[in-house]
């Protein structure tokens, strides 16, 4: 999964916080080659996380805001579905304690 890793995660933060940026400058933020980077970016544009866009020699990156939206759905979709989990969870372990409760008093 592309998000997985905490670099493309941080060129992510990076696009988030910039709007738009050319390679060079997502390199530099980097302690690793710019081959390495550019893998991301890779990995990053084939998930449509990003854009890039040739201007001339340099490439420009941003992100991808349909993809983030999606993206963004999906996580609200998985948050409730666990929230309903829990909160059932919780229901039955508040009826499994006052049974307990009830037997102790029931056994004095």
């Amino acid at each position: 999964m592309a998000l997985a890793d905490p670099t493309r995660r941080h060129i992510l933060e990076l696009l988030a916080s910039s709007g738009e940026l050319p390679a060079t400058a997502i390199y530099e933020q980097f302690p690793v080659s710019p081959q390495a980077v550019s893998q991301h970016l890779k990995i990053l544009r084939e998930a449509h996380l990003v854009e890039m866009e040739k201007h001339a020699q340099k490439r420009l990156y941003r992100l991808n805001p349909q993809t983030l939206s999606q993206f963004e759905a999906w996580v609200q979709q998985m948050k409730q579905r666990w929230e309903e989990r829990f909160a059932a969870l919780d229901q039955v372990l508040e009826r499994e304690k006052q049974k307990l409760v009830k037997d102790n008093q029931e056994s004095r």
